[in-house]
């Protein structure tokens, strides 16, 4: 750090907006900058008229990472929000059903082994395992942690630590509660109050109003959603809209209790319905659910008919939320001396769970940024530069889902299967790809900070997107790698605990019916 942020006058940042996105970057920034003396002046407004969205509830397994950074209890935390272990998405539908069956495929979070002179993707396409298996199934142990409803930590495993990769399950609002009150231990300081006017000066916030009182600071942080109450104040044509590619701009919502019997899955469940796709994500206390779906080609009606018919008898009394969704991203995050993060920052659909990995990655690399004291145009361009590209990364990943799909039973699947063309890029790569195995280099120098070339071929080749390779493989040496592999699942397998044994510890007692399971501990 500088010696303009080691000043005796620490500098005042203003953060406006709680929930994750607000208190997130405000512990963030207080671990970052405060541990040796004060050196910025952190406060939070947030209004107590202006809710947070509370739906977003799963997340990727690098949350761990920050999670422990700052400094939280793992057990502390995924018991005041009612949180469950998250191995992967189960992705059902996306393709038309083959043979009558069902298409399904698993996105788990786990890397996988070397086997020796080939890739084990190469071993497991060239040696035609994709005849009776899913490449999840052949090439993760993650995928039998999923079939068996087992826990992906052992009962011994360190705080953030398992046997494979996991994320979490997690009511939103607790956590925004769980989060806050953190903040406040910390020494951040909270105001409540809702602010209405943005005051600037010179391409600067010079001040914040509510109705009652005026606010200054430094340093303006917006964490006011999809409002962007501060940054829009500061910039006009600032928003890049990704409908073209991903039209999927509204969603309806629905929380249900379980059906006697039913526990918690450690994995989320990511349906394909006519115009989108629903979600299915099970906390300790109760499933959250709902349809990302395309506004302009379903009414909030139709939608909300066909996610309560995907839920059949699940379905309780509750009550359905309808949401409007600003799909797309800054031009400029950081503009002058204010800074977007959160929904005021982008949107992207929540398919692979990336909310709360967006908030991390903005406040982390405003950090870093911060740091050089004198924030100059070369910061905020550098700043904008890194979290555009992070942003277009994840539009091309997630748009990879839809492009591959062979389903054409909508105009919306139609459109689906054309999502790729204002990508060219990620046309090019799947032209490639049809004759050789997806691989690291093919993305090095990109931004992406999660989703690896391992994540793509798990959706790749989950969508039967499979290369056609001409390579001489050892069938004994083949029959043996997949023959390892499967005694190390089995071997982790048997170090684990169900995931339901697994909450029923974490909260010292009977959560659930208990039932049978064969790898019970």
């Amino acid at each position: 750090m500088t010696n303009s942020v080691h000043t005796h006058q620490p500098k005042k940042l203003l953060i406006v907006g709680g929930g994750s996105a607000g208190w997130i970057t405000a512990l963030y920034l207080h671990k970052y900058f405060n541990q040796q003396g004060q050196h910025l002046d952190i406060s939070l407004i947030e209004s107590d008229h202006i809710g947070p969205i509370g739906v977003g509830e799963a997340t990727v397994h690098s949350i761990r990472f920050l999670f422990a950074a700052l400094g939280l209890d793992e057990a502390e935390l995924m018991r005041d929000t009612n949180a469950t272990l998250k191995s992967g998405i189960l992705f059902r539908n996306w393709m038309k059903p083959v043979n009558g069956k069902t298409h399904e495929y698993f996105h788990p979070f786990e890397q996988q082994r070397h086997s020796g002179n080939l890739d084990i993707s190469s071993e497991w396409i060239l040696g035609e395992h994709y005849l009776h298996q899913r490449y999840d199934q052949g090439t993760c142990a993650s995928s039998a942690f999923l079939e068996g409803m087992q826990c992906p930590k052992a009962p011994m495993s360190h705080p953030y630590q398992g046997l494979v990769p996991y994320g979490y399950h997690l009511d939103a609002t607790l956590l925004g509660q769980f989060l806050q009150k953190k903040g406040l231990e910390a020494g951040i300081k909270r105001v409540v109050d809702t602010i209405e006017v943005v005051h600037v000066e010179d391409g600067e916030i010079s001040s914040v109003s509510s109705k009652s009182t005026t606010y200054e600071a430094d340093f303006y942080i917006d964490c006011s959603g999809f409002r962007g109450k501060l940054i829009e104040a500061l910039a006009e044509d600032n928003w890049i809209s990704f409908e073209d590619e991903l039209p999927c701009n509204k969603a309806v919502a629905i929380q249900r209790e379980y059906l006697p019997g039913e526990v918690p899955k450690p994995y989320t469940t990511a349906t394909a319905l006519s115009h989108g796709w629903a979600w299915q994500i099970d906390l300790v206390n109760r499933q959250g659910t709902g349809y990302v779906y395309d506004g302009k080609r379903l009414s909030k009606d139709q939608a909300e008919q066909e996610l309560r018919a995907l839920l059949g008898d699940a379905v309780t009394t509750k009550d359905a939320l309808h949401l409007d969704m600003k799909v797309g991203c800054r031009k400029a995050f950081w503009v002058g001396n204010c800074l977007s993060v959160g929904l005021s920052a982008g949107f992207i659909e929540p398919l692979e769970s990336t909310g709360l990995h967006l908030i991390n990655l903005g406040a982390r690399l405003f950090a870093t940024h911060f740091t050089a004291g004198q924030c100059n145009q070369t910061i905020r361009d550098s700043y904008n530069r890194q979290l555009s590209g992070i942003y277009d990364d994840l539009k091309q990943f997630i748009v990879l889902h839809y492009c591959l799909t062979d389903r054409d039973d909508s105009a919306f699947w139609q459109q689906a299967q054309r999502s790729a063309d204002n990508n060219p890029q990620l046309t090019e790569k799947l032209q490639i790809w049809k004759h050789k195995i997806c691989e690291f280099m093919d993305l090095a120098g990109g931004f992406t900070t999660t989703f690896s070339d391992e994540n793509y071929r798990y959706v790749l080749y989950g969508m039967q997107h499979f290369p056609s390779l001409h390579a001489c493989i050892d069938k004994q040496q083949n029959h043996t790698l997949f023959s390892q592999l499967k005694k190390h699942s089995d071997n982790l397998m048997r170090q684990s605990s169900s995931h339901q044994a697994f909450l029923e510890r974490l909260h010292q007692r009977p959560l659930f019916e208990r039932q049978e399971t064969k790898n019970e501990r």
